[in-house]
């Protein structure tokens, strides 16, 4: 029997929110690899509320973590300073990137690791590349070599004879070296990957970005996030996941992957630094900042023809050994870097 109405249908959603933060979250212990991981989370999630504007939506997913992590993540959401947690088992990375994101609908979606000490201006910084090009489907915070190499032939190619698309100075290369020292690389790499990398330059108002996207922090727009598809593998961490569901999808629609020239994330890794917490000392809040989403635009599925062409026959011809070359030295690499670039 029912009595009276559910006051619930007098509860408006709120919908002002713009932006949403999906954070999946995996520390089962303070043991070993997981020794600096809740310190580290600390500072991540402290980075990411002080640099977002108050329309910023934060989805947390606890995977299966301690209980002293649960404890911390539930205070964050009673204070008020996250917007949304969910508690899984270990259901693995995208599966809980897909709870997180599905039933909303935001302008833009950024997907983070749960080491990344976000910096002033990200969210600014990565608005100003999606409006500065239309066809953008995914935008990354942190520079990284030769990223054109990845899912980028449908932009190379659509800008092959246009001069905005050329190799560049790398803006931060100390940055770049950071990030390479937080995953466990040595510096004996090509120290060229420093000094030159593949950048494109707005026709309108003259902004640039490089060409390519890392997937440990970057942002999405909606459409570009495939959120129905079948996981059948078993591994949490699955590089054809991350495939399926952050890359294909964004070729798809023809959409392309582009990073801010400067560095507005650190890659923390799974061992605390000092230099971490005095980062985090510097940042200042931004709750008050305004950003305009509106003039964000849509993009649309190509034509399998298409997609075939763009990704598939173009991938073989401007990657073949000989001219590929051909391609690097047309886009400005200097002749002294083409052999071993």
């Amino acid at each position: 029997m029912r009595v009276g109405k559910n006051p619930q249908t007098k509860i408006s959603y709120n919908n002002n929110y713009t932006h949403q933060v999906v954070m999946p979250i995996y520390i089962p212990n303070n043991e070993g690899y997981f020794k600096d991981g809740f310190s580290i989370l600390k500072i991540s999630l402290e980075s990411l509320i002080k640099t977002t504007h108050s329309k910023t939506y934060i989805s947390l997913v606890n995977n299966g973590s301690s209980k002293e992590v649960v404890t911390y993540l539930n205070n964050l959401y009673e204070a008020g300073q996250i917007q949304e947690v969910i508690h899984t088992t270990n259901i693995g990375k995208n599966r809980a990137i897909i709870k997180a994101v599905k039933g909303h609908n935001f302008s833009l979606v950024t997907i983070t690791d749960a080491d990344v000490l976000f910096l002033n201006n990200w969210q600014s910084e990565t608005l100003r590349v999606f409006n500065a090009f239309p066809k953008a489907g995914v935008v990354g915070l942190v520079p990284q070599f030769k990223l054109f190499n990845n899912f980028c032939t449908n932009l190379l190619v659509s800008n092959f004879f246009n001069k905005k698309l050329q190799f560049t100075s790398v803006k931060n290369p100390n940055a770049i070296q950071c990030f390479y020292k937080s995953i466990g690389w040595d510096s004996n790499y090509n120290q060229d990957y420093l000094k030159k990398h593949l950048t494109i330059t707005s026709k309108e108002n003259n902004i640039e970005a490089v060409v390519g996207s890392g997937h440990f922090v970057a942002t999405y727009k909606p459409e570009v996030l495939k959120l129905n598809i079948d996981i059948k593998d078993n591994k949490n961490l699955s590089p054809k996941l991350d495939r399926e569901l952050l890359d294909k999808p964004v070729l798809e629609v023809d959409g392309w992957r582009l990073t801010t020239t400067n560095n507005f994330a650190y890659h923390m890794g799974n061992v605390y630094e000092k230099w971490m917490k005095e980062t985090l000392l510097k940042l200042h809040d931004k709750k008050n900042e305004l950003l305009n989403y509106q003039a964000l635009t849509q993009l649309k599925t190509i034509s399998k023809i298409e997609y075939f062409f763009k990704n598939k026959v173009a991938k073989k011809v401007l990657f073949n050994k000989h001219i590929n070359k051909h391609f690097l030295k047309f886009k400005g690499l200097p002749k002294a870097m083409l052999n071993n670039y």
